[in-house]
């Protein structure tokens, strides 16, 4: 495995496997990694050639300055796991490598970000935007590769594909979880034993919410229910949850034949925000 720390050394290393004609996949990830990230590496080495995935703690996408400080960075723990794990090339930039003057771009996704995580993290896809875009002009996968746990992110990064004509494919892989349902989590780290069993409240929440629509339940109904088990645990605080469309991330109130439905939900577990959701396929 070969650690990259410029644009001009992934230029470097990456020229004379494009000219073998051979496909690159990337996995985009800020570290801390886990089974989610991995099974990540795992879909590119069986749909790419070569894997390159990158780590990069994005300063743009917090919106909150804490949770930039506090957010871990395992890295010599990392890089361990990639080359165990088949990883071809690291890239690993710095912040003056990614940012080498101020950006004053502003991306604007329109509906997607006017919702959920977009209106309870203002300028967070805006960020997610910028250094994913950095990402495919550096390196120009011909596959990356994005966990459904970050529905939301993956819908937008859909539509920047879309819409600026970026020439790869955007692979959704399912959603990694630990035997008691919580998705896998960076953030997971953060959580003491104690606070790690209030955790699973967001699976928990979901499985029901999922199992009472498709029994022919009202939403609302069943939404008031989840709020009650949240007020009911002190641990926790409900932030959304919400029935969606899963591509356009609309909110809906009922699920129609023919079309894929999402339950998405954010809680804090004390300071922690986790977030989660469940497809509903009709």
């Amino acid at each position: 495995m070969k650690i990259l720390r410029t644009r001009i050394e992934v230029k470097e290393a990456l020229a004379p496997i494009r000219k073998e004609g051979k496909t690159i996949g990337l996995v985009p990830t800020m570290g801390a990694l886990h089974a989610g990230h991995l099974s990540l590496v795992e879909k590119s080495k069986s749909y790419s050639d070569i894997t390159i995935s990158s780590i990069y703690v994005n300063p743009t996408q917090f919106n909150n300055p804490k949770d930039l400080e506090k957010y871990p960075r395992p890295i010599e723990k990392d890089l361990k796991l990639l080359e165990e794990n088949g990883v071809d090339f690291v890239f690993l930039p710095d912040d003056g490598e990614m940012y080498p003057r101020e950006t004053r771009l502003k991306f604007d996704f329109a509906d997607l970000e006017k919702v959920l995580e977009g209106e309870f993290r203002p300028g967070h896809f805006n960020g997610v935007g910028i250094v994913v875009s950095k990402l495919f002009h550096i390196i120009q996968p011909d596959h990356s590769y994005f966990g459904q746990k970050d529905l939301q992110q993956v819908a937008v990064i859909k539509r920047l594909v879309n819409d600026l004509s970026f020439d790869l494919e955007v692979v959704t892989v399912d959603t990694m979880r630990e035997q008691d349902g919580l998705a896998m989590s960076s953030r997971n780290i953060r959580l003491d034993d104690r606070d790690r069993l209030v955790a699973t409240i967001l699976y928990r929440c979901l499985t029901f919410a999922k199992d009472e629509l498709l029994a022919g339940k009202d939403w609302f109904e069943t939404k008031d229910k989840v709020t009650k088990r949240f007020l009911d645990e002190p641990k926790a605080r409900l932030e959304y949850f919400e029935l969606v469309k899963a591509d356009t991330m609309e909110k809906v109130a009922t699920i129609t034949p023919g079309e894929t439905f999402a339950i998405c939900t954010a809680a804090f577990i004390k300071e922690v925000r986790l977030i989660d959701n469940l497809l509903i396929i009709d």
